[in-house]
Formats: structure tokens, sequence, C-alpha cells
């Protein structure tokens, strides 16, 4: 199929990188020109495992274009993976799928054509869509188009920055919604071999042996969007509720993380998203979340248990520097080494990363902060330039003459490091353990004084 997509971010360029791995023919279109001369190039604009080489693989049915007039006729699918980041008052702000749409419109061809809401959108936004798209070809071709020639469809991603081609080609479900059963047919046929799993996987993305049919599910379009926003909302839930957790198991003495996996392996509950730590952090929970509750307020409603959600993990950044303060007593002058800037392993994205606020922080109450990260460091200095904190090429180099150490992200490499040589170049070997993925025993005996942000 000619399939078009508008926006080379994480859920554009991911989508159309797999799509054209099965065999379509993709056109993604982006409005830098920059940015899409880089992926002519075979150059990444973001970091994610193996993309790259999907890419490469793609290449034969897989092209960049600023031009929608070279992508939008000939689509079959037409996929808006454009940002909805959040506006001042929470609501997405939706200019760019406003633009998108009313492009998408302008270049409309003669035949049916399904036009697709990747992007995570406000509940109704693929009536608002539609509406859109119809205006736009009416302004252009002095008419509006007859029926049939376009439909409006919602096909939500869940992506996990750095694990996202596995969870393109190999994902726990499909979510379609859309209002004319031509419409998902275009999509079944669209996704066919991903349901049914008949493609044959890269040597770099191995299929699970438990990989076999993939759940669709067919909805309308209300339903489909709020089971976006459902989904993130309720993994964002369970963050917070082992957090919260946390914080009592810390006053009577038990273990967390001995809590989570007996909490988690109840079928009911589940061990994931069950880690307890510094918070959850990137670009989709935090304004899902928000928007949630924002569109539930225009009809009335509030949304206690998700903004209760929302405080809790915004909670957990302060008490870092709380921590700290405990165990430093004064903050002034102190050098604090971070280990980890991006939001999560495996990504070099930094939206609402909580170490970029855990230093803001300290470098507020008048500490040095020093910092590394195996993959982030570019992107950290190219959009934090004034920052402040002192970016370095190592861990170790972070680490030296610190008064404490704070791991932020849990990167592999900072499990692998030597503690033991490490601990010897600190002026006080304090290290806190964000993530609770470290060795408390094996750090106690490398001479630290570590310190969980949970019990």
């Amino acid at each position: 199929m000619n399939v078009a997509i508008l926006g080379t971010g994480y859920v554009g360029l991911t989508t159309g990188a797999c799509l054209a791995y099965l065999g379509h023919d993709v056109v993604c279109v982006d409005s830098d020109p920059r940015k899409v001369e880089m992926l002519r190039q075979g150059k990444m604009p973001f970091f994610e495992p193996h993309l790259p080489e999907l890419v490469a693989d793609a290449s034969e049915h897989l092209r960049f274009t600023t031009d929608y007039s070279q992508a939008i006729p000939a689509a079959q699918v037409v996929f808006i993976a454009v940002g909805t980041p959040p506006g001042t008052n929470g609501a997405p702000d939706l200019r760019y799928l406003e633009s998108a749409a009313r492009g998408v419109g302008e270049h409309l061809g003669g035949h049916f054509t399904v036009i697709v809401n990747k992007s995570t959108v406000p509940i109704g936004s693929g009536n608002w869509v539609e509406s859109l798209v119809r205006d736009a070809f009416q302004k252009r071709n002095g008419s509006a188009p007859p029926g049939g020639t376009f439909a409006v469809a919602s096909n939500p991603e869940f992506l996990r920055e750095g694990s996202a081609l596995a969870d393109s080609l190999y994902p726990d479900r499909v979510v379609v919604g859309a209002d004319n059963p031509q419409t998902s047919e275009v999509l079944y046929t669209l996704y066919r071999p991903i349901l049914e799993q008949t493609f044959s996987a890269p040597a770099y993305l191995l299929r699970r042996d438990d990989t076999t049919a993939v759940p669709l599910i067919s909805t309308d379009l209300a339903s489909a969007e709020l089971i976006k926003y459902a989904a993130n909302a309720f993994l964002s839930l369970k963050i917070s509720y082992i957090n919260e957790i946390g914080q009592l198991a810390e006053k009577v003495g038990a273990d967390i993380t001995q809590v989570a996996k007996g909490i988690g392996l109840d079928a009911r509950i589940g061990t994931r998203f069950l880690q307890a730590g510094i918070g959850w952090g990137g670009s989709c929970f935090g304004k899902d979340c928000m928007a949630l509750v924002s569109t539930a307020g225009e009809y009335g409603l509030e949304m206690p248990i998700v903004e209760a959600a929302q405080k809790v993990n915004r909670r957990q950044r302060q008490r870092v520097v709380e921590k700290l303060l405990g165990e430093l007593k004064i903050l002034k002058g102190r050098t604090i080494a971070v280990l980890g800037l991006a939001f999560k392993p495996n990504t070099d994205d930094l939206r609402d990363a909580p170490a970029i606020e855990i230093a803001k922080r300290l470098i507020e109450r008048g500490a040095r902060v020093k910092a590394h990260d195996p993959v982030a460091m570019d992107s950290f200095r190219q959009h934090y330039p004034d920052s402040g904190v002192v970016c370095c090429e190592t861990p170790e180099e972070a680490i030296q003459e610190a008064d404490a150490v704070v791991l932020a992200t849990e990167w592999p490499q900072y499990r692998e490091l030597n503690w033991e040589q490490v601990a010897a170049s600190m002026r006080s070997p304090i290290l806190l353990d964000g993530r609770n993925v470290l060795d408390r025993a094996r750090l106690t005996r490398a001479g630290f004084r570590y310190v969980g942000l949970a019990g």
C-alpha cells in the first residue's frame, strides 16, 4: 500500500520504518529540511536502538520529503504523527495537528484515503480533523469532496522509547477506532503482516517465542482516543503508587523491592511499572495525565486519582534533594555527581527528565553539579547550554572529588562501574540510588554510604 507519514519524531519515523520494512511504500514528511536531509543520508534525529539498521533495510520502500504534494495525493493511508505538546492549562497544543490536517485536505487524491490520527489527541479530535480536512479540500477545489473520498480513524501508539521498534513489530495489541467498515478493512490490510506475524523478523530484532497472532481491537473513534490516555494514566498510577508505598516502607524498615515483587507476582497486578524510584518522566505520562484531567474538566468531572499520581511523581524529585540535605546538611559549595540525564535508558530524550529538574534544584541551592550520560550528552548540551551543569565524558570523571553521587537513570553501564575504585576518588562516598537498582551490599562493602529513595 502507499502510505504517507506526517512527522518524523519517535512515533512517525518508527511507524514509517516498520511499515516500509513490511513492504509498503512509505513517504515521510517533515517541515524541517535539515531533518529530512539527515534522514536521506541515513542519519537519525534521535537515538533509538536499531533504528538506523531498520531504516537502511527498509530504504527501498522509504522516502523523505518536506513536500506534501509528493506524499499525500498517491497515499491510501495518511498517518498524522505530529507533536501535541501540553499547553499552558494542561490541554494539548493542537496547532501542529491542525496544520497537518489542512495540508492533507489540500492535497488529497481522488481515491478513498484513510487519514489516521497517530498522535495522542484529545477525545473528539477525529471529528475535528475530519472537518478540517473537508474544509481545506473544499477551499482548494471549490466543492466538498464526494461521500467516501476520505475517512478519519484513530490508531493510538503504545511505544516505549528504547524499545519502540519491537513494540511496533511485535505489539501487545493494535487499536483501531473507525466509524465505517471500509476504513477498518483498509487498516486491517495495512497491519495484516503484524497481526498475523507473517513477516521475517530482522536479525537484530528477533521475534519473541511467545509472539503469535496480535489482538486487534476495533472500536469507535472516541473509545480509541480514550484508550491511549487511560493506558498511560494507569501506568503512571502504578509507578506513583509503588513510590508512595516506598515512603511507608522506608519508615517501617521494609524492603520496597521485595514488597513490589510480592504484590507484583499477583497476576491481577503484575510486576511491570512497579519499580520504586525518582518517578516517571518523558513526553507521554505527564502530558497525557494533564490532558485527561483537562478533558474531564470540560465535562465538569474531577479526576483525583490521576491528579494524585502527578503530585506523588513531582514529590519524588524533591525527595532526592531532601535526602542529600539529610546526608550532607549543607548543599552550598558541595559537588554532586548525577549519573544519567535521559528520562530512561536507551534513549537520548530529555523531555521532563527527572535528572534535569534535580540538577536545577541542586544548583539553585548552591551545589556544583557534574553529570554523565552514555547517549544524551550532546542533546543536553544543545537543549540546556546555560544549565550550569558540568558535562563529563565518563562517569568516573563526574564522580571524582564529588561529595555525593545520584543515580538518576538506570543505564546498565552504571551497574558495571568499578564502584570500589570510584569510592576512593570521592570526598565523601555517599550514593543515592534513585532507581533502586544497584547492589546495596556490594556498595556498602566498597565503602559507600548507600541511600535509597525508599526502604
